[in-house]
């Protein structure tokens, strides 16, 4: 067979491993222009990049070349060629035109002078014209306009090449296959010594499935039942079918080798069901493990070395930029708390996205899906250290006098709580809380830095006296903790008076992550009075956390709806987080996000919840409720007062109790008076004592806490 130039297409950026692949199926490769690779073969060279290019969107054979982009000059010369030895009369074509980055023309002009110019010259020739389809032609030609020039090709793939004919079903956003073939090899995969591969956001299996044809050795192109060089006159049925057998063959050969773990997980119970039918429908279902669960689930490394590929739901893909960046945050903590020591390709939409994995940094691509301009982080998972409560080390140096006994009440309590810190595994506390009258301060430790909140003195201590005392307890607070002022986050904290609520500080929007628990969770330690995290409910959401495996949630008044990250983490089906603020649910799904958990089981209502409770026809097994002291805003109507609403709010949420089911009920208030009398068929057991840390044992009454069940009348 003699030789001749092919073109083959590719998407921006993949030009050069597309090369290596053309050069792998047999071309010989002439040069690379962008999104193309021009080459050399025979015939059985273009049947086989049809048929096995992983990387090409479509391959052309080039009629004909103008040095000129005049679209007379195009028809003129398009009416000498021969069309009627191209194609038959009784074969459909149609012409697609596209223009080079830069060059301003009407390219469905273009395409319809050359539709003119053949219909022509089959006149000429025949007598009679072709039939034109759009949609679903025998012979498809390709007009590339450039700024001085313009190249007709007959479409020798007929359709994309993306276009496999095992997608059976699309989840959102899908990834084009080409693409996803790209990025697994340029990790390496499977030539790697890979001996597993991961997907743990896997959609409906694009990653998965081409992995699988890759290490199978399945021509992508054998399932597929059209090529656009099938009505072509030029065409060698015999050459074709001696092609085709010999992908069947490789592909059967490929499925008696010994195949590594392949696994994709995902949260969403339609895309794992495209991701089933797709891996049926390219014949690889047997080789692929799939199980529904959300990013917070990755299972510990199934082998020693392998590679972690996945496409979380990146903002621009599905509209919502706001948590994307920590689902990004998730990928790469806990791949490097389980998937130590293995490579990682990870697509995102934003660079930042892409360093927020934390990978040690191997390269990014720069690439496009669709219409979208995206990087794939290509790296190494570090394994991660051990973490432990940070321990604060004090810089050598002498105390004020005056300031002697609140040094010493310092370093014993940071002592203690250290130990008790240590002990069970906590990383966020109050150290102090004016345990001296004279040093009014409240002082929580999130992580490796501070949160120390001054309590407004009474109006009888003079103003300059208690500044000057707030300074020395802060440089005294420095110095025993062995702190940098940056690591020391300082708020002033007066008493709520009549109607009044706290109102934002700051608009920094800056979050620290710390750990409680299983749970990742975003504070603020600038912005608001309250960091997002009330400290003292800690042991509550760690008992939620134990009650709720396999079981319903509800959490009212959720603020950043920690508890409901604590359920969701301890295993609950389905948590519901009812709020009147959509700032602090926003807030809860960023940790959710954190944590690697889908919104999928998980709602987040932003409502009144007096009014919520009323209209609500759920039942749930756990229901947490802890309410404001007043609320007074302007979206619900009147005002919330705990003491005046406790009765009716209870009342509203055990109807929504399962039977045998668990309803917790705390508030803060601490002039609170429970009216039992009035809720006699209610049994309310006080648990404060259950539900108050070892941080703050010193005040006892931070908050009170019941269990709230039905009277059992039998």
């Amino acid at each position: 067979m003699s030789l001749s130039t092919w073109v083959v297409a590719c998407a921006d950026g993949l030009e050069g491993l597309l090369a290596q692949e053309c050069t792998d199926i047999g071309a010989s490769v002439i040069r690379q222009e962008p999104s193309a690779v021009w080459v050399e073969g025979d015939l059985r060279t273009a049947y086989n990049l049809c048929l096995w290019s992983r990387l090409a969107s479509r391959v052309y054979k080039p009629l004909f070349k103008l040095n000129s982009a005049s679209p007379d000059e195009m028809y003129a010369e398009a009416l000498d060629y021969p069309w009627h030895e191209l194609f038959d009369l009784d074969k459909t074509f149609a012409v697609r035109a596209v223009a080079t980055r830069g060059v301003v023309c009407h390219t469905q002009y273009m395409a319809l002078r050359l539709k003119d110019a053949i219909v022509d010259c089959f006149r000429q020739h025949t007598g009679e014209r072709p039939n034109i389809d759009p949609k679903a032609s025998d012979i498809n030609l390709h007009v590339l306009i450039q700024p001085e020039s313009i190249t007709i090709s007959l479409d020798m793939s007929g359709e994309s090449l993306h276009r496999r004919g095992y997608r059976r079903m699309i989840g959102e956003a899908p990834l084009k296959e080409t693409l996803a073939a790209a990025i697994l090899r340029q990790a390496g995969w499977p030539n790697n010594d890979f001996q597993a591969l991961i997907d743990p956001m896997c959609g409906s299996g694009t990653f998965l499935t081409e992995a699988a044809l890759m290490y199978g050795d399945v021509a992508p192109g054998l399932m597929r039942d059209y090529f656009g060089f099938l009505a072509w006159e030029g065409h060698d049925q015999a050459v074709w079918e001696a092609c085709w057998q010999e992908a069947r063959q490789r592909q059967q050969q490929g499925q008696t080798k010994a195949w590594p773990i392949i696994q994709g997980y995902d949260a969403d119970p339609d895309a794992l069901l495209a991701a089933q039918k797709n891996c049926q429908a390219a014949g690889i279902a047997q080789f692929v493990e799939l199980g529904l669960q959300d990013l917070s689930q990755l299972p510990n490394k199934p082998a020693h070395y392998g590679l972690l590929v996945t496409n979380p739901p990146y903002g621009e893909r599905l509209g919502e930029d706001d948590t994307a960046i920590y689902t990004y945050k998730a990928v790469g903590r806990l791949a490097r708390e389980r998937l130590g020591g293995w490579q990682a390709a990870v697509l995102a939409a934003k660079i930042e996205h892409a360093d927020a994995l934390g990978f040690e940094h191997l390269h990014t691509q720069k690439l496009r899906n669709g219409d979208l301009n995206v990087f794939v982080r290509h790296g190494k998972i570090q394994t991660v250290p051990v973490l432990a409560p940070h321990r604060f080390v004090e810089v050598k140096g002498q105390t004020p006098v005056e300031a002697e006994a609140f040094a010493n009440r310092l370093r014993k309590n940071i002592q203690h709580s250290y130990k008790q810190a240590q002990r069970e595994g906590v990383y966020c506390y109050r150290v102090y809380d004016a345990d001296l009258p004279e040093f009014n301060v409240a002082i929580d430790v999130y992580g490796d830095v501070l949160h120390v909140q001054e309590y407004a003195p009474p109006k009888i201590i003079d103003p300059e006296k208690a500044a000057n005392r707030f300074k020395l307890a802060l440089q005294v607070i420095r110095h025993i903790f062995g702190l940098h002022r940056d690591k020391v986050f300082i708020k002033v904290r007066a008493q709520q008076k009549g109607t009044q609520q706290y109102e934002r500080l700051n608009q920094r929007n800056k979050y620290h992550e710390v750990q409680e628990g299983k749970a990742r969770l975003l504070v603020n330690l600038t912005d608001y009075l309250d960091t997002g995290l009330f400290l003292d409910h800690r042991p509550i959401r760690t008992k939620i956390a134990q009650q709720v495996q396999n079981k319903s949630f509800l959490n009212l008044f959720a603020y950043t709806c920690s508890a409901s990250l604590h359920a969701a983490l301890g295993g609950a089906i389905k948590t519901v987080s009812v709020d009147l603020s959509n700032t602090y649910l926003n807030w809860g799904k960023r940790n959710f996000a954190l944590n690697g958990l889908a919104e999928t089981q998980h709602q987040f209502i932003e409502a009144d919840v007096m009014s919520w409770l009323a209209q609500c026809k759920e039942s749930f097994d756990v229901i947490f409720i802890d309410p404001p002291t007043f609320s007074n805003s302007k979206k619900i109507h009147g005002v919330f007062d705990v003491q005046r609403d406790h009765v009716e709010l209870l009342t509203l949420a055990m109807r929504l109790l399962k039977p045998h089911g668990i309803c917790y009920f705390s508030t803060n208030f601490k002039r609170f008076e429970l009216q039992q009398d009035a809720m006699n068929y209610l049994k309310l057991h006080e648990i404060s004592h259950e539900t108050i840390g070892f941080d703050y044992k010193r005040n006892a009454k931070i908050h009170r806490c019941w269990q709230v069940d039905y009277v059992d009348n039998e």
